[in-house]
């Protein structure tokens, strides 16, 4: 992870890629449990146009 970082990066550059890649890893985790809602779901529940 820190070798796709450029030279100048600095903490706060650091701090945001580990934390979209948590993010990104807890989503597949959910979704692969069975924990996520379609978007289709959310339409019907919000009675939303598709």
């Amino acid at each position: 992870m820190l070798n796709d970082l450029p030279d100048d990066a600095n903490w706060d550059d650091l701090m945001h890629k580990i934390y979209v890649r948590k993010s990104i890893e807890q989503g597949l985790k959910d979704s692969e449990s069975g924990r996520a809602v379609s978007h289709e779901e959310i339409r019907k529940k919000y009675k939303l146009a598709e």
